[in-house]
């Protein structure tokens, strides 16, 4: 039992909404258009949250072999870096997961072309070069640029086009706002984690342009999430997808807390918080999508 115990907390529970969400969103914008597709939805979901998954061993097996995850971290334990699972374990473990996604991926093909091969290939790369690899993301400033583009931007029109066959503005549109929800959970990790990924040379936006500008990061993410919302009622899907301003305000509040933050339990409360956040998003707009 601990063993099990060991591996679901290294697949890191509190992230994995960040999976979940954008497939909502994409599914709730397909049925506005009467085009929901089940099949090709709970696909997309279930690749998405293997390759959250996948990431989540890769970063705590990459992290812990170059010391930049330490026992003085603030943040939960890592598996490697606390010597619960050996680095080579963690390494096949993570490599296996991603396979297994990539080979679930692949039916999507068939119902979205042989594009989406490309898209599969580079979900999977790029969750091993998010810490890994001669330029690994998360060290050079651009981890958050993945977040909103792989949780954003790919995760929600990707859903969207295997249900439908099409693209269009509004689904971009709210793709980038759920993509920079979703990137609030980064921030938060990051702007704990400041000091220790200083001392290990990992440059975050955070450690780049301090913690005032994480925190304007923050705010403006959720800000543009509640403008996207005004806009899809502007553009006709109904008044009920501004259900979703009850999660930006929540977030907007929090915006105080994360600076206020001091202990390990300030910020736990910070990440879960961030969580919810992009949980509730997710659910209530997509909800008011299938209400409008």
């Amino acid at each position: 039992m601990a063993t099990i115990s060991i591996w679901l907390e290294a697949t890191r529970p509190k992230t994995l909404p960040a999976a979940v969400a954008p497939v909502l969103l994409g599914t709730a914008m397909a049925h506005s258009l009467g085009q929901l597709n089940a099949v090709p939805a709970l696909i997309c979901l279930g690749f998405a949250l293997l390759v959250q998954i996948g990431t989540n061993f890769a970063n705590d097996y990459l992290d812990g072999v170059k010391g930049t995850d330490t026992d003085a971290r603030l943040g939960p334990r890592r598996a490697v870096a606390s010597g619960l699972v050996r680095p080579a374990t963690m390494k096949w473990a993570s490599i296996g997961i991603l396979a297994l996604a990539f080979c679930l991926g692949l039916s999507l093909i068939y119902y979205g072309g042989w594009w989406l091969l490309a898209v599969g290939v580079a979900s999977i790369v790029c969750a091993w070069i998010y810490t890994g690899g001669p330029f690994p993301l998360a060290y050079n400033g651009l981890g958050d640029v993945f977040v909103v583009l792989f949780f954003g931007l790919i995760a929600v029109v990707c859903t969207f086009y295997v249900q439908t066959g099409s693209f269009n503005r509004d689904v971009v549109l709210l793709a980038l706002a759920c993509g920079l929800v979703v990137n609030n959970l980064l921030v938060v990790n990051n702007y704990r984690d400041l000091e220790e990924d200083r001392q290990a040379h990992k440059r975050t936006l955070v450690v780049l342009l301090g913690r005032p500008c994480a925190l304007g990061q923050y705010a403006l993410s959720l800000l543009w999430a509640g403008a996207v919302l005004l806009w899809l009622v502007w553009q006709g899907y109904g008044a009920f997808v501004l259900l979703g301003w009850i999660p930006v305000g929540v977030g907007l509040y929090q915006t105080r807390k994360l600076r206020q933050a001091v202990h390990p339990s300030d910020y736990l409360a910070c990440l879960q918080r961030a969580a919810k956040v992009v949980v509730a998003y997710g659910v209530l707009v997509s909800v008011g999508l299938f209400l409008g």
